[in-house]
């Protein structure tokens, strides 16, 4: 097996297969949200699409650790970034990966910010407090806000030791964002939050 200390010549075969699959994401995302078909729970089509994803990604993690920059350059690692953090089928791979990106911050091969994007995703889906605060959804109140957040007075510290901008900026570019793409509040919050609950015991990130 091939790690992110062993491998340092630059593979374009794997980048522009990275690069491709973030491009399939985003493509399908913007359809989805063009047709309102992303804002009404895990649309079939990603689900598809992410499955077959999640199995490359497997592969190359199992062959070459972490497709970091020495590997893919800079876009592709961060292309392969994108389609971990929507690897939220398959719980095992997005933990397993944890590691390796945790280990290829600390060789300079990705920034650190995308590990904690990761951690807080995968605490979320799990049903704890997230660290960083890069985790958004409608609240009670209707209002996109940060999902709930460990020792909240200390976020901004966290955020800035790894190059997050403050959250009170992400929080106001999230929901500009959401206004723009036409994404609203559920019409039951607390309907919604049941159902989010019971798909990530289906899935496996609860028990």
């Amino acid at each position: 097996m091939f790690d992110i200390l062993q491998v340092r010549v630059l593979n374009e075969a794997l980048r522009d297969e990275l690069l491709r699959m973030r491009r399939e994401d985003l493509a399908l995302r913007a359809e989805l949200a063009r047709d309102g078909s992303l804002f009404r729970g895990y649309a079939e089509p990603m689900a598809v699409l992410h499955r077959r994803h999640n199995e490359r990604m497997r592969v190359i993690l199992s062959e070459h650790g972490w497709p970091g920059r020495s590997l893919v350059g800079e876009d592709a690692s961060a292309a392969a970034w994108l389609v971990l953090q929507h690897a939220i089928l398959d719980p095992d791979l997005m933990r397993n990966a944890l590691p390796k990106i945790e280990r290829a911050v600390q060789v300079g091969e990705i920034e650190a910010r995308s590990f904690a994007c990761l951690v807080d995703r995968i605490r979320t889906l799990e049903g704890q407090l997230q660290i960083y605060g890069t985790q958004h959804d409608w609240d009670a109140a209707g209002t996109l806000s940060p999902l709930p957040i460990e020792e909240f007075a200390f976020v901004d510290e966290r955020r800035r030791n790894v190059g997050l901008e403050p959250l009170a900026e992400n929080t106001r570019r999230l929901r500009a964002q959401a206004e723009a793409e036409g994404d609203r509040p559920p019409r039951d919050y607390n309907e919604r939050q049941r159902e989010a609950a019971a798909w990530a015991r289906s899935v496996g990130w609860r028990i």
